[in-house]
Protein backbone atom coordinates (compact mmCIF):
# COMPACT_ATOMS: atom_id res chain seq x y z
CA UNK A 1 0.00 0.00 0.00
CA UNK A 2 1.37 3.63 -0.65
CA UNK A 3 -0.06 6.91 -0.18
CA UNK A 4 0.79 10.21 -1.66
CA UNK A 5 -0.41 13.66 -1.28
CA UNK A 6 -3.07 12.28 1.16
CA UNK A 7 -4.03 10.07 -1.21
CA UNK A 8 -4.04 6.19 -0.38
CA UNK A 9 -3.60 3.32 -3.03
CA UNK A 10 -3.96 -0.23 -2.96
CA UNK A 11 -4.29 -3.27 -5.38
CA UNK A 12 -8.20 -3.77 -4.28
CA UNK A 13 -9.89 -1.15 -2.20
CA UNK A 14 -12.95 -3.12 -0.61
CA UNK A 15 -15.98 -1.35 0.58
CA UNK A 16 -17.68 -2.80 3.53
CA UNK A 17 -16.94 -5.08 6.31
CA UNK A 18 -19.52 -7.14 6.14
CA UNK A 19 -20.58 -10.78 5.74
CA UNK A 20 -18.89 -10.70 2.48
CA UNK A 21 -16.16 -7.87 2.49
CA UNK A 22 -14.32 -9.51 5.59
CA UNK A 23 -13.79 -12.70 3.34
CA UNK A 24 -12.45 -10.63 0.55
CA UNK A 25 -10.14 -8.98 2.58
CA UNK A 26 -9.11 -12.24 4.13
CA UNK A 27 -8.40 -13.87 1.30
CA UNK A 28 -7.70 -11.68 -0.84
CA UNK A 29 -4.24 -10.73 1.58
CA UNK A 30 -3.41 -14.40 1.63
CA UNK A 31 -0.73 -13.78 -1.23
CA UNK A 32 1.48 -11.15 0.08
CA UNK A 33 2.51 -9.82 -3.28
CA UNK A 34 -1.13 -7.86 -2.72
CA UNK A 35 -2.17 -5.28 -1.01
CA UNK A 36 -5.53 -4.49 0.24
CA UNK A 37 -7.93 -1.50 1.57
CA UNK A 38 -11.05 -2.44 3.47
CA UNK A 39 -12.67 0.54 4.27
CA UNK A 40 -15.74 0.09 7.00
CA UNK A 41 -18.24 3.02 8.34
CA UNK A 42 -18.90 1.53 11.70
CA UNK A 43 -16.31 0.73 14.36
CA UNK A 44 -14.33 -1.88 15.75
CA UNK A 45 -16.32 -5.29 17.15
CA UNK A 46 -15.55 -4.27 20.95
CA UNK A 47 -18.89 -4.27 21.80
CA UNK A 48 -19.20 -6.65 24.65
CA UNK A 49 -22.88 -8.05 23.41
CA UNK A 50 -21.71 -8.58 19.93
CA UNK A 51 -19.59 -11.62 20.71
CA UNK A 52 -22.26 -13.41 23.59
CA UNK A 53 -24.72 -15.17 21.15
CA UNK A 54 -28.12 -14.04 23.04
CA UNK A 55 -26.81 -10.46 22.62
CA UNK A 56 -28.29 -9.47 20.08
CA UNK A 57 -31.25 -8.04 21.61
CA UNK A 58 -28.80 -5.52 23.16
CA UNK A 59 -27.77 -4.78 19.34
CA UNK A 60 -30.52 -4.53 17.56
CA UNK A 61 -30.91 -0.89 18.64
CA UNK A 62 -27.81 -0.01 18.83
CA UNK A 63 -26.93 2.95 16.63
CA UNK A 64 -23.08 2.45 17.86
CA UNK A 65 -23.17 -1.19 15.87
CA UNK A 66 -26.41 -0.79 13.85
CA UNK A 67 -27.65 1.17 10.78
CA UNK A 68 -31.03 1.37 11.60
CA UNK A 69 -32.80 1.39 8.68
CA UNK A 70 -36.53 2.35 7.97
CA UNK A 71 -38.47 1.69 4.97
CA UNK A 72 -40.83 3.82 3.59
CA UNK A 73 -44.63 3.27 4.95
CA UNK A 74 -45.88 -0.28 2.90
CA UNK A 75 -49.15 -0.73 1.89
CA UNK A 76 -48.23 -4.89 2.30
CA UNK A 77 -47.35 -3.76 5.40
CA UNK A 78 -50.88 -1.87 6.91
CA UNK A 79 -48.76 1.33 5.69
CA UNK A 80 -46.13 0.31 8.67
CA UNK A 81 -42.72 2.02 8.72
CA UNK A 82 -40.60 -1.53 9.11
CA UNK A 83 -37.23 -1.25 11.15
CA UNK A 84 -34.35 -2.70 9.39
CA UNK A 85 -31.17 -3.72 11.50
CA UNK A 86 -27.90 -3.46 9.69
CA UNK A 87 -24.47 -3.97 10.63
CA UNK A 88 -22.59 -0.86 11.23
CA UNK A 89 -19.36 -2.84 12.61
CA UNK A 90 -16.54 -4.97 11.73
CA UNK A 91 -18.08 -8.15 10.46
CA UNK A 92 -20.91 -6.13 9.63
CA UNK A 93 -24.78 -8.12 9.90
CA UNK A 94 -22.90 -11.12 10.98
CA UNK A 95 -21.97 -9.14 14.15
CA UNK A 96 -25.06 -8.87 14.87
CA UNK A 97 -27.47 -11.36 13.49
CA UNK A 98 -29.46 -14.55 15.35
CA UNK A 99 -26.23 -16.43 14.40
CA UNK A 100 -28.07 -19.13 12.52
CA UNK A 101 -26.42 -21.16 9.47
CA UNK A 102 -28.77 -21.97 7.09
CA UNK A 103 -27.61 -22.30 2.97
CA UNK A 104 -30.67 -22.54 0.90
CA UNK A 105 -32.30 -25.08 -0.98
CA UNK A 106 -29.55 -26.95 -3.41
CA UNK A 107 -32.54 -26.08 -5.95
CA UNK A 108 -32.29 -22.93 -5.35
CA UNK A 109 -28.45 -22.58 -6.80
CA UNK A 110 -29.44 -24.70 -9.97
CA UNK A 111 -32.22 -22.03 -10.02
CA UNK A 112 -29.56 -19.31 -10.54
CA UNK A 113 -28.08 -21.75 -12.64
CA UNK A 114 -30.82 -21.77 -14.99
CA UNK A 115 -31.40 -18.02 -15.35
CA UNK A 116 -27.99 -17.55 -16.95
CA UNK A 117 -25.18 -17.74 -14.24
CA UNK A 118 -23.02 -20.65 -15.09
CA UNK A 119 -20.90 -21.65 -12.63
CA UNK A 120 -23.77 -21.16 -9.63
CA UNK A 121 -25.80 -24.65 -9.64
CA UNK A 122 -25.67 -26.25 -6.14
CA UNK A 123 -22.63 -28.48 -7.53
CA UNK A 124 -20.54 -25.49 -8.50
CA UNK A 125 -21.10 -23.90 -4.63
CA UNK A 126 -20.81 -26.36 -2.56
CA UNK A 127 -17.02 -26.37 -2.37
CA UNK A 128 -17.56 -22.82 -1.34
CA UNK A 129 -19.90 -23.63 1.38
CA UNK A 130 -17.36 -26.57 2.47
CA UNK A 131 -14.33 -24.03 2.19
CA UNK A 132 -15.70 -21.46 4.30
CA UNK A 133 -16.74 -24.02 7.67
CA UNK A 134 -15.26 -25.07 10.47
CA UNK A 135 -18.02 -28.01 10.94
CA UNK A 136 -17.97 -29.21 14.20
CA UNK A 137 -19.18 -32.36 13.77
CA UNK A 138 -16.44 -33.23 11.09
CA UNK A 139 -16.17 -33.81 7.65
CA UNK A 140 -18.25 -35.29 5.30
CA UNK A 141 -19.55 -34.73 1.84
CA UNK A 142 -21.61 -31.68 2.75
CA UNK A 143 -19.49 -29.75 4.96
CA UNK A 144 -15.62 -28.96 5.65
CA UNK A 145 -13.63 -28.39 8.57
CA UNK A 146 -10.82 -26.66 7.59
CA UNK A 147 -12.30 -22.74 7.12
CA UNK A 148 -12.29 -19.96 9.03
CA UNK A 149 -16.35 -19.94 9.97
CA UNK A 150 -16.99 -22.48 13.09
CA UNK A 151 -20.47 -23.59 12.48
CA UNK A 152 -21.64 -25.68 15.80
CA UNK A 153 -24.70 -27.52 17.20
CA UNK A 154 -27.06 -26.33 19.63
CA UNK A 155 -25.20 -26.56 23.55
CA UNK A 156 -28.69 -25.65 25.07
CA UNK A 157 -31.81 -27.28 24.31
CA UNK A 158 -35.00 -26.30 26.06
CA UNK A 159 -37.91 -28.26 26.58
CA UNK A 160 -40.26 -25.90 24.39
CA UNK A 161 -38.22 -26.38 21.07
CA UNK A 162 -38.00 -30.46 22.24
CA UNK A 163 -41.61 -30.63 21.87
CA UNK A 164 -41.87 -28.51 19.14
CA UNK A 165 -40.01 -30.94 17.13
CA UNK A 166 -42.43 -33.84 18.59
CA UNK A 167 -45.10 -31.48 17.49
CA UNK A 168 -43.79 -31.63 13.97
CA UNK A 169 -42.54 -35.27 13.85
CA UNK A 170 -46.18 -36.19 15.42
CA UNK A 171 -47.82 -34.20 12.43
CA UNK A 172 -45.94 -36.15 10.02
CA UNK A 173 -42.86 -34.00 9.07
CA UNK A 174 -39.42 -36.11 9.08
CA UNK A 175 -36.83 -35.15 11.82
CA UNK A 176 -34.08 -33.44 10.14
CA UNK A 177 -30.57 -33.08 11.82
CA UNK A 178 -28.80 -30.98 9.00
CA UNK A 179 -30.40 -28.47 7.36
CA UNK A 180 -27.22 -28.24 5.02
CA UNK A 181 -27.14 -31.41 4.04
CA UNK A 182 -28.71 -33.59 1.70
CA UNK A 183 -31.87 -31.69 1.84
CA UNK A 184 -33.35 -29.24 3.48
CA UNK A 185 -36.92 -30.59 4.70
CA UNK A 186 -38.38 -31.67 8.01
CA UNK A 187 -37.91 -30.58 11.29
CA UNK A 188 -35.10 -30.10 14.32
CA UNK A 189 -32.84 -27.70 15.72
CA UNK A 190 -30.76 -25.25 14.17
CA UNK A 191 -26.78 -25.13 13.39
CA UNK A 192 -25.41 -21.74 14.49
CA UNK A 193 -22.26 -19.54 13.68
CA UNK A 194 -20.70 -19.85 17.23
CA UNK A 195 -17.77 -21.21 18.49
CA UNK A 196 -17.13 -22.45 22.00
CA UNK A 197 -20.17 -20.29 23.20
CA UNK A 198 -19.02 -16.84 21.16
CA UNK A 199 -20.44 -15.76 17.93
CA UNK A 200 -18.38 -16.60 15.23
CA UNK A 201 -18.83 -13.24 13.02
CA UNK A 202 -16.69 -12.92 9.67
CA UNK A 203 -14.86 -10.38 11.85
CA UNK A 204 -13.44 -12.57 14.44
CA UNK A 205 -13.24 -15.78 11.58
CA UNK A 206 -11.88 -13.98 8.87
CA UNK A 207 -10.86 -10.56 9.24
CA UNK A 208 -8.85 -10.57 12.53
CA UNK A 209 -6.53 -13.35 12.17
CA UNK A 210 -5.40 -11.30 8.75
CA UNK A 211 -5.28 -7.94 10.23
CA UNK A 212 -1.41 -8.59 11.23
CA UNK A 213 -0.64 -9.01 7.50
CA UNK A 214 1.32 -5.79 6.59
CA UNK A 215 -0.32 -5.89 3.00
CA UNK A 216 -3.93 -5.41 4.62
CA UNK A 217 -4.72 -2.21 5.68
CA UNK A 218 -8.45 -2.08 7.46
CA UNK A 219 -10.00 1.65 8.06
CA UNK A 220 -13.00 1.74 10.63
CA UNK A 221 -15.22 5.01 10.49
CA UNK A 222 -14.75 5.15 7.11
CA UNK A 223 -18.02 6.06 5.35
CA UNK A 224 -17.77 5.97 1.49
CA UNK A 225 -19.47 8.66 -0.52
CA UNK A 226 -18.78 7.70 -4.09
CA UNK A 227 -16.53 5.39 -6.34
CA UNK A 228 -14.58 7.68 -8.51
CA UNK A 229 -14.15 7.11 -12.26
CA UNK A 230 -12.11 7.85 -15.40
CA UNK A 231 -14.37 7.17 -18.45
CA UNK A 232 -16.02 3.60 -17.39
CA UNK A 233 -13.49 2.52 -15.55
CA UNK A 234 -13.52 2.62 -11.57
CA UNK A 235 -10.01 3.44 -10.20
CA UNK A 236 -11.09 4.10 -6.42
CA UNK A 237 -13.28 5.43 -3.86
CA UNK A 238 -14.08 9.08 -2.06
CA UNK A 239 -14.67 8.55 1.39
CA UNK A 240 -14.61 10.19 5.26
CA UNK A 241 -12.15 8.89 7.47
CA UNK A 242 -14.33 10.17 11.19
CA UNK A 243 -15.64 13.25 8.87
CA UNK A 244 -12.24 13.90 7.37
CA UNK A 245 -12.60 13.61 3.35
CA UNK A 246 -10.06 11.53 2.00
CA UNK A 247 -10.00 9.24 -1.68
CA UNK A 248 -7.95 5.53 -2.19
CA UNK A 249 -6.77 4.19 -5.88
CA UNK A 250 -7.21 0.97 -6.79
CA UNK A 251 -4.85 -0.44 -9.15
CA UNK A 252 -7.01 -3.56 -10.28
CA UNK A 253 -10.35 -3.74 -8.88
CA UNK A 254 -13.31 -1.57 -6.61
CA UNK A 255 -15.57 -4.30 -4.97
CA UNK A 256 -18.05 -3.27 -3.60
CA UNK A 257 -19.14 -5.62 -0.17
CA UNK A 258 -21.95 -2.87 0.94
CA UNK A 259 -25.14 -5.34 1.02
CA UNK A 260 -28.60 -5.31 -0.36
CA UNK A 261 -28.89 -1.82 0.83
CA UNK A 262 -25.26 -0.51 1.09
CA UNK A 263 -24.31 -1.34 -2.71
CA UNK A 264 -26.64 -0.32 -4.76
CA UNK A 265 -26.63 3.13 -2.56
CA UNK A 266 -23.16 3.51 -3.25
CA UNK A 267 -23.60 2.87 -7.17
CA UNK A 268 -26.38 5.31 -7.19
CA UNK A 269 -24.60 8.51 -5.40
CA UNK A 270 -21.95 7.36 -7.92
CA UNK A 271 -23.91 7.95 -10.86
CA UNK A 272 -24.48 3.68 -12.04
CA UNK A 273 -28.28 3.20 -12.02
CA UNK A 274 -31.47 4.07 -13.95
CA UNK A 275 -30.43 7.35 -15.60
CA UNK A 276 -33.87 9.20 -15.41
CA UNK A 277 -33.96 8.52 -11.53
CA UNK A 278 -30.38 9.83 -11.04
CA UNK A 279 -31.01 12.58 -13.32
CA UNK A 280 -33.87 13.60 -11.44
CA UNK A 281 -31.66 13.36 -8.48
CA UNK A 282 -29.26 15.45 -9.74
CA UNK A 283 -26.65 12.80 -10.15
CA UNK A 284 -24.35 13.14 -13.21
CA UNK A 285 -24.94 9.79 -14.95
CA UNK A 286 -21.84 7.51 -15.50
CA UNK A 287 -23.64 4.77 -16.84
CA UNK A 288 -26.80 3.85 -17.71
CA UNK A 289 -27.97 1.07 -15.56
CA UNK A 290 -31.51 0.32 -15.06
CA UNK A 291 -30.99 -2.67 -12.33
CA UNK A 292 -29.56 -1.09 -9.94
CA UNK A 293 -31.90 -0.91 -6.69
CA UNK A 294 -34.73 -3.05 -8.45
CA UNK A 295 -35.80 -6.49 -7.98
CA UNK A 296 -35.56 -5.79 -3.77
CA UNK A 297 -36.78 -9.22 -1.96
CA UNK A 298 -36.81 -9.76 1.46
CA UNK A 299 -38.08 -12.58 3.80
CA UNK A 300 -41.70 -11.22 5.56
CA UNK A 301 -42.82 -12.90 8.64
CA UNK A 302 -46.24 -13.50 10.80
CA UNK A 303 -45.85 -14.80 14.30
CA UNK A 304 -48.17 -16.78 16.43
CA UNK A 305 -47.21 -15.42 20.32
CA UNK A 306 -48.31 -17.80 22.95
CA UNK A 307 -48.51 -17.21 26.89
CA UNK A 308 -47.21 -20.48 28.42
CA UNK A 309 -48.15 -22.39 31.56
CA UNK A 310 -45.10 -23.20 33.00
CA UNK A 311 -42.34 -20.44 33.97
CA UNK A 312 -39.67 -21.87 32.10
CA UNK A 313 -39.33 -19.10 29.23
CA UNK A 314 -36.18 -16.96 28.97
CA UNK A 315 -39.13 -14.19 29.89
CA UNK A 316 -39.08 -15.64 33.99
CA UNK A 317 -35.21 -15.57 33.61
CA UNK A 318 -35.04 -12.28 32.83
CA UNK A 319 -38.19 -10.97 35.76
CA UNK A 320 -35.78 -13.02 38.52
CA UNK A 321 -32.55 -11.37 39.25
CA UNK A 322 -31.61 -15.02 40.83
CA UNK A 323 -32.16 -16.57 37.44
CA UNK A 324 -30.66 -13.75 35.79
CA UNK A 325 -27.47 -14.52 38.10
CA UNK A 326 -27.86 -18.05 37.99
CA UNK A 327 -27.91 -18.10 33.98
CA UNK A 328 -24.92 -15.59 33.86
CA UNK A 329 -22.92 -17.81 36.12
CA UNK A 330 -23.19 -20.57 34.24
CA UNK A 331 -22.50 -18.81 30.61
CA UNK A 332 -19.32 -17.62 32.40
CA UNK A 333 -18.02 -20.90 33.64
CA UNK A 334 -19.30 -23.22 31.61
CA UNK A 335 -20.28 -21.11 28.45
CA UNK A 336 -23.47 -23.02 27.46
CA UNK A 337 -27.37 -22.05 28.50
CA UNK A 338 -29.65 -19.39 27.70
CA UNK A 339 -27.11 -16.92 26.63
CA UNK A 340 -25.35 -19.18 24.20
CA UNK A 341 -28.97 -19.16 22.17
CA UNK A 342 -29.75 -18.23 18.47
CA UNK A 343 -32.52 -16.84 17.28
CA UNK A 344 -35.28 -19.61 16.65
CA UNK A 345 -33.23 -22.47 18.22
CA UNK A 346 -35.32 -25.32 16.38
CA UNK A 347 -36.85 -24.86 12.53
CA UNK A 348 -39.37 -26.71 10.11
CA UNK A 349 -38.93 -26.34 6.50
CA UNK A 350 -42.27 -27.57 5.06
CA UNK A 351 -44.36 -27.41 2.28
CA UNK A 352 -47.57 -25.77 2.53
CA UNK A 353 -49.25 -27.48 -0.61
CA UNK A 354 -48.59 -30.83 -1.84
CA UNK A 355 -47.50 -29.25 -5.19
CA UNK A 356 -44.50 -27.58 -3.79
CA UNK A 357 -41.74 -29.82 -4.93
CA UNK A 358 -39.54 -28.50 -1.94
CA UNK A 359 -40.23 -26.18 1.07
CA UNK A 360 -41.98 -23.02 0.70
CA UNK A 361 -41.89 -21.64 4.22
CA UNK A 362 -39.85 -22.14 7.47
CA UNK A 363 -41.29 -22.32 11.05
CA UNK A 364 -39.27 -22.07 14.16
CA UNK A 365 -39.91 -21.54 17.80
CA UNK A 366 -38.13 -19.10 20.12
CA UNK A 367 -38.72 -19.66 24.09
CA UNK A 368 -39.11 -16.12 25.17
CA UNK A 369 -41.52 -13.35 23.87
CA UNK A 370 -41.98 -9.21 22.68
CA UNK A 371 -43.58 -6.98 20.80
CA UNK A 372 -40.09 -6.59 19.28
CA UNK A 373 -36.62 -7.31 20.27
CA UNK A 374 -35.53 -3.47 21.34
CA UNK A 375 -39.03 -3.27 23.04
CA UNK A 376 -37.82 -6.01 25.66
CA UNK A 377 -39.35 -8.81 26.69
CA UNK A 378 -42.80 -9.28 28.03
CA UNK A 379 -43.76 -8.96 31.38
CA UNK A 380 -45.20 -12.96 31.55
CA UNK A 381 -44.10 -16.25 30.38
CA UNK A 382 -44.61 -15.99 26.88
CA UNK A 383 -42.82 -18.13 23.67
CA UNK A 384 -43.04 -17.37 19.98
CA UNK A 385 -43.61 -19.52 16.95
CA UNK A 386 -43.12 -17.47 13.47
CA UNK A 387 -43.36 -18.56 10.00
CA UNK A 388 -41.80 -16.68 6.83
CA UNK A 389 -42.26 -17.84 3.23
CA UNK A 390 -39.03 -18.94 1.83
CA UNK A 391 -39.57 -17.89 -1.61
CA UNK A 392 -42.01 -14.89 -2.08
CA UNK A 393 -42.47 -12.95 -5.30
CA UNK A 394 -43.19 -9.33 -4.43
CA UNK A 395 -40.22 -7.00 -5.47
CA UNK A 396 -39.31 -3.84 -3.98
CA UNK A 397 -36.77 -1.32 -4.69
CA UNK A 398 -33.53 0.97 -3.16
CA UNK A 399 -34.02 4.31 -4.50
CA UNK A 400 -32.08 8.01 -3.82
CA UNK A 401 -33.98 9.93 -0.93
CA UNK A 402 -30.49 12.45 -0.60
CA UNK A 403 -27.02 13.01 -2.12
CA UNK A 404 -25.63 12.78 1.42
CA UNK A 405 -23.94 8.98 1.55
CA UNK A 406 -24.63 9.10 5.70
CA UNK A 407 -28.28 9.57 4.95
CA UNK A 408 -31.08 6.59 4.05
CA UNK A 409 -31.47 5.89 0.95
CA UNK A 410 -35.40 5.07 0.39
CA UNK A 411 -35.90 1.08 0.94
CA UNK A 412 -39.58 0.16 -0.58
CA UNK A 413 -40.37 -3.65 0.11
CA UNK A 414 -43.68 -3.63 -1.45
CA UNK A 415 -44.08 -6.98 1.24
CA UNK A 416 -47.16 -9.31 0.10
CA UNK A 417 -47.66 -7.68 -3.37
CA UNK A 418 -47.90 -11.05 -4.64
CA UNK A 419 -51.46 -12.81 -4.15
CA UNK A 420 -49.56 -16.17 -3.82
CA UNK A 421 -46.97 -14.44 -0.98
CA UNK A 422 -50.43 -13.71 1.12
CA UNK A 423 -51.65 -17.14 0.53
CA UNK A 424 -48.49 -18.85 1.63
CA UNK A 425 -47.89 -16.54 4.60
CA UNK A 426 -51.88 -17.78 5.38
CA UNK A 427 -50.81 -21.27 5.32
CA UNK A 428 -48.14 -21.35 6.84
CA UNK A 429 -49.91 -19.20 10.13
CA UNK A 430 -52.68 -22.30 9.73
CA UNK A 431 -49.63 -24.99 9.95
CA UNK A 432 -48.20 -23.34 13.31
CA UNK A 433 -51.53 -23.86 14.54
CA UNK A 434 -51.66 -27.48 13.98
CA UNK A 435 -48.29 -28.03 15.64
CA UNK A 436 -49.16 -25.90 18.41
CA UNK A 437 -52.81 -27.66 18.72
CA UNK A 438 -50.70 -31.74 19.32
CA UNK A 439 -50.35 -33.18 22.88
CA UNK A 440 -46.48 -32.09 22.78
CA UNK A 441 -47.14 -28.25 22.78
CA UNK A 442 -50.81 -27.81 24.15
CA UNK A 443 -50.12 -28.54 27.31
CA UNK A 444 -47.68 -25.85 27.84
CA UNK A 445 -50.21 -23.07 26.35
CA UNK A 446 -51.70 -20.99 28.88
CA UNK A 447 -53.56 -18.78 25.78
CA UNK A 448 -52.66 -17.32 22.70
CA UNK A 449 -51.69 -13.93 22.92
CA UNK A 450 -51.41 -12.84 19.63
CA UNK A 451 -53.03 -13.16 17.31
CA UNK A 452 -55.62 -14.77 19.62
CA UNK A 453 -58.55 -17.25 19.47
CA UNK A 454 -61.06 -14.58 17.67
CA UNK A 455 -59.11 -14.14 14.29
CA UNK A 456 -59.80 -17.29 12.40
CA UNK A 457 -61.02 -16.96 8.77
CA UNK A 458 -57.77 -16.75 6.10
CA UNK A 459 -58.79 -13.57 5.59
CA UNK A 460 -58.20 -12.45 9.40
CA UNK A 461 -55.23 -14.15 9.23
CA UNK A 462 -54.08 -12.05 6.27
CA UNK A 463 -55.43 -8.60 7.82
CA UNK A 464 -52.86 -9.58 10.89
CA UNK A 465 -49.89 -10.37 9.39
CA UNK A 466 -50.19 -7.17 7.87
CA UNK A 467 -50.29 -5.50 10.95
CA UNK A 468 -47.95 -7.40 13.10
CA UNK A 469 -45.99 -8.86 10.82
CA UNK A 470 -42.20 -7.81 9.91
CA UNK A 471 -38.82 -8.52 8.01
CA UNK A 472 -36.51 -11.44 9.31
CA UNK A 473 -33.72 -9.22 7.87
CA UNK A 474 -32.85 -10.76 4.91
CA UNK A 475 -32.75 -8.71 1.97
CA UNK A 476 -31.43 -9.27 -1.28
CA UNK A 477 -30.93 -9.00 -4.77
CA UNK A 478 -30.90 -5.01 -5.45
CA UNK A 479 -27.53 -5.71 -7.74
CA UNK A 480 -28.47 -9.02 -9.24
CA UNK A 481 -26.73 -11.44 -11.17
CA UNK A 482 -27.57 -12.44 -14.53
CA UNK A 483 -27.45 -11.23 -18.29
CA UNK A 484 -30.50 -9.60 -18.92
CA UNK A 485 -31.45 -6.31 -19.06
CA UNK A 486 -32.66 -6.18 -15.27
CA UNK A 487 -28.99 -7.40 -13.81
CA UNK A 488 -26.72 -5.29 -12.49
CA UNK A 489 -23.50 -7.53 -12.68
CA UNK A 490 -22.32 -10.51 -14.84
CA UNK A 491 -21.51 -14.05 -13.37
CA UNK A 492 -18.24 -13.22 -12.33
CA UNK A 493 -19.90 -10.28 -10.19
CA UNK A 494 -18.51 -7.83 -12.40
CA UNK A 495 -20.50 -4.62 -13.31
CA UNK A 496 -22.29 -4.86 -16.37
CA UNK A 497 -20.86 -1.52 -18.41
CA UNK A 498 -18.34 -0.89 -16.03
CA UNK A 499 -14.57 -1.66 -15.81
CA UNK A 500 -12.42 -2.62 -12.26
CA UNK A 501 -15.74 -2.60 -10.28
CA UNK A 502 -17.17 -5.39 -8.81
CA UNK A 503 -20.19 -6.31 -6.10
CA UNK A 504 -20.23 -9.35 -3.86
CA UNK A 505 -22.23 -9.68 -1.19
CA UNK A 506 -26.16 -11.12 -0.87
CA UNK A 507 -27.63 -8.21 -3.45
CA UNK A 508 -26.45 -9.92 -6.30
CA UNK A 509 -28.51 -13.08 -5.47
CA UNK A 510 -30.81 -13.71 -8.57
CA UNK A 511 -33.33 -14.84 -5.87
CA UNK A 512 -33.13 -14.78 -2.52
CA UNK A 513 -31.80 -18.19 -0.97
CA UNK A 514 -34.46 -20.39 0.74
CA UNK A 515 -33.89 -19.28 4.39
CA UNK A 516 -31.20 -17.21 6.15
CA UNK A 517 -29.08 -15.52 3.65
CA UNK A 518 -25.56 -14.96 6.04
CA UNK A 519 -24.36 -18.85 4.97
CA UNK A 520 -24.81 -18.14 1.32
CA UNK A 521 -23.65 -14.02 1.40
CA UNK A 522 -20.37 -15.66 2.78
CA UNK A 523 -20.04 -18.47 0.05
CA UNK A 524 -20.40 -15.70 -2.37
CA UNK A 525 -17.06 -14.17 -1.05
CA UNK A 526 -15.58 -17.18 -1.47
CA UNK A 527 -16.14 -17.69 -4.85
CA UNK A 528 -15.42 -14.70 -5.62
CA UNK A 529 -12.30 -14.36 -4.55
CA UNK A 530 -11.56 -17.82 -6.80
CA UNK A 531 -13.19 -15.85 -9.46
CA UNK A 532 -10.36 -12.95 -8.59
CA UNK A 533 -8.03 -15.21 -9.11
CA UNK A 534 -9.14 -16.95 -11.92
CA UNK A 535 -9.41 -20.33 -10.41
CA UNK A 536 -12.40 -22.28 -9.56
CA UNK A 537 -13.10 -24.87 -7.04
CA UNK A 538 -14.12 -28.80 -7.19
CA UNK A 539 -16.23 -30.92 -5.27
CA UNK A 540 -13.64 -32.27 -2.42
Amino acid sequence: MSSSGGTLEADFVIVGAGSAGCVMAARLSEDPATNVILLEAGGEDTNFWIHIPLGYGKTFADKRVNWMFQTEPDPGANNRSIYWPRGKVLGGSSSINGMVYIRGQHEDFDHWRQLGNPGWSASDVLPYFKRAEHQTRGNDNWHGTDGPLSVSDASYNHPLCDAFVDAAVELGFPRNDDFNGEKQEGVGYQQTTTRKGRRCSTAVGYLHPAMQRPNLRVITHALTERVMFEGKRAVGVAFRESGAPKTVRARREVILCGGAIGSPHILLLSGVGPAAHLAEKGVEVVHDLPGVGQCLQDHYSAAVKLRCKEKITFNDVMMNPLKQLAVGVRYLMFRDGPLTMAAGPCALFARTRPEQATPDVKISISPFSSDNPAAGLHKFSGFTVIVYQLRPDSRGEIRLKSLDAAASPSIVPRYLSDQNDQRTLVDGLKLIRRILATRHLERYIEAEFRPGADVRTDAELLDYARQFGGTVYHPTSTCRMGNDPMAVVDPELRVHGIEGLRVVDASIMPTVASGNTNAATIMIGEKAVDMIRGRQATAA
